[in-house]
């Protein structure tokens, strides 16, 4: 059976629990979640037990030592998956499922999991907890198996949530492309809107995939304000045996990691055009070199945060909304600045439906502060990617792999780099991908109409330092613009005439305000 089945069958059979329990998607969604962390954790306790059984300590021998030396928490009988699955019947589930994250967290001197393990299992009856726990019980997988199945999870929960749900959760082929394009094989990473640790756990798989020692070459840090976000950020760390240090933090107001200049990757999802920000708090914080925007839109704060958390040598990449790459105004100017200073490397357009709660559609950037020393100091590429995707259902597309591996190719051709040929086919949603080598037959970076186009900072500035790949990509010759493209075009218009009109109320109340002092 493959993982895929797997997580199919799994989700399947907790949908249907969930649906008799009466609980919002949120409070199924962590007790189960919690459970896969648990099934885990036994599994690599049992392989760790039989490691020192090899090296002649045998199970009455060990103590919880020789298990943490083993990288693995050390399970007190009580915390194990198979004595909850061996309760006798009467006994309280909810609350014995309790006392073993109680006890795995006394037991292990493990601060990045200290008072994170949930503890609601008493939320859920004790006949839903037993099929849960039987549900779980036969899988026998490695530690990325299991990895894979909690992120499946966390996506299905964030779909099922709504709105709300998609806070945490970014759809994984986006996190995969800008994982590829920004190439994270060593050093410091950060994600200053860490939700529940997407990022991290696909630059961990992306240096596994290029044989990398991941644990000893990167280290990550995040900063999210939800609290229980966070708690499912540092199990899923966990479940794919990784650690980092992500606090609970409003990233706009607190810089816990001291986060200016710091970082070799910054790599994020921030909320879109979020209003409210309290501006007078941030006067004088270095980390917004180029000025705090006079609208009521923090797009722009959040692609300084990025910025100036880079050191000299650093990349980012991250989801921004439409609107940010044709803003006017003062986010105008803070754009051209950025393109002055040569950070802008990168620009991809993504079509509509990728994400699990939106329909809008987003703009992918990407900064490098060591261009200005490159052939490519004064360009930009632009990728117009809103063709590609694979209709995973009426709401919802994402990219296969080979798509994925496609873009990136071109950002590497572009950068002068050797194009990658890893990904395999997209066996659940087959169909035609593009060949890179039909494209750039001599796997050299060109201009392809309708796809992507490399603009000089002159060409840039007479479009109004507009970063949005559609006014430089153009159609393929003779083709017209489709009826989906102008649904997209539509829909990124109305965002901006939305932010355009915030701003022509912000400036009116301000006028307002100025001519009754002075008439006072």
């Amino acid at each position: 059976m493959t993982i895929k089945d797997i997580e199919s069958r799994l989700w399947s059979a907790a949908d249907q629990l969930w649906a008799n329990t009466g609980l919002r998607p949120s409070q199924f969604s962590t007790p189960v979640l919690g459970l896969i962390f648990l099934r885990h954790a036994e599994q690599r306790f049992v392989d760790a037990q039989a490691q020192l059984q090899q090296e002649g300590v045998s199970p009455a021998e060990a103590d919880k030592y020789d298990y943490q030396e083993q990288g693995t928490l050390y399970l007190p009988d009580k915390a194990r998956f198979s004595h909850l699955l061996a309760l006798p019947e009467g006994e309280n589930v909810g609350r014995a499922v309790n006392d073993a994250m109680a006890a795995i967290e006394s037991e292990n001197e493990n601060e990045e999991l200290r008072g994170v393990l949930p503890r609601n299992y008493t939320l859920l009856s004790n006949p839903t907890l037993i099929e849960l726990l039987r549900l779980l019980a036969p899988l026998n997988q490695a530690g990325d198996a299991f990895g894979v199945i909690y992120e499946y999870f966390l996506g299905a929960f964030a779909l099922a949530e709504g709105q709300k749900g998609g806070v945490f959760f970014t759809p994984k082929s986006l996190v995969e492309l800008i994982v590829e394009i920004m190439e994270p094989y060593h050093g410091r990473i950060f994600d200053p809107a860490s939700g529940s640790a997407g990022m991290f756990v696909q630059s961990a798989a992306f240096g596994k995939r290029h044989q990398r020692n991941v644990a000893s070459e990167i280290s990550v840090f995040g900063t999210e304000k939800d609290a229980e976000t966070v708690k499912l950020a540092k199990m899923n760390l966990a479940v794919h045996g990784l650690s980092g240090d992500i606090r609970v933090a409003n990233t706009y107001y607190e810089n816990p990691h001291d986060a200016l200049g710091r970082f070799d990757f910054v790599m994020a999802n921030p909320p879109f055009n979020v209003s409210g920000v309290d501006k007078e708090r941030l006067k004088g914080d270095k980390r917004f070199p180029f000025g705090i925007p006079t609208t009521d839109n923090a797009n722009y704060l959040w692609i300084q945060l990025f910025y100036s958390a880079l050191n000299p040598i650093g990349r980012a990449g991250f989801v921004m909304a439409n609107s940010a790459s044709d803003a006017r105004g003062a986010e105008q100017e803070i754009r051209r600045k950025l393109l002055d200073d040569n950070a802008v490397d990168v620009m991809v357009a993504v079509g509509s439906n990728m994400f699990y709660t939106v329909t809008l559609p987003c703009t992918l950037w990407f900064l490098d502060k060591k261009k200005f020393q490159t052939a490519r100091a004064d360009q930009v590429l632009f990728i117009d990617a809103r063709h590609l995707y694979r209709q995973v259902n009426r709401a919802l597309r994402k990219w296969s792999p080979r798509q994925i591996e496609y873009l990136a190719n071109i950002a590497r051709l572009y950068r002068g780099e050797a194009p990658e040929f890893m990904a395999g086919p997209d066996e659940d949603y087959p169909g035609t991908d593009p060949d890179l080598r039909e494209t750039f037959p001599d796997l050299v970076y060109q201009d392809v109409p309708g796809l992507c186009k490399v603009a000089t900072l002159d060409e840039i500035a007479a479009q109004g330092w507009s970063l949005n790949p559609g006014r430089y990509v153009g159609v393929v010759a003779g083709e017209s613009v489709s009826d989906e493209d102008f649904k997209a075009q539509f829909e990124a218009w109305n965002e901006e005439l939305e932010a355009l009109n915030a701003q022509a109320l912000e400036l009116q109340t301000r006028i307002a305000e100025n001519a009754a002092f002075l008439l006072d």
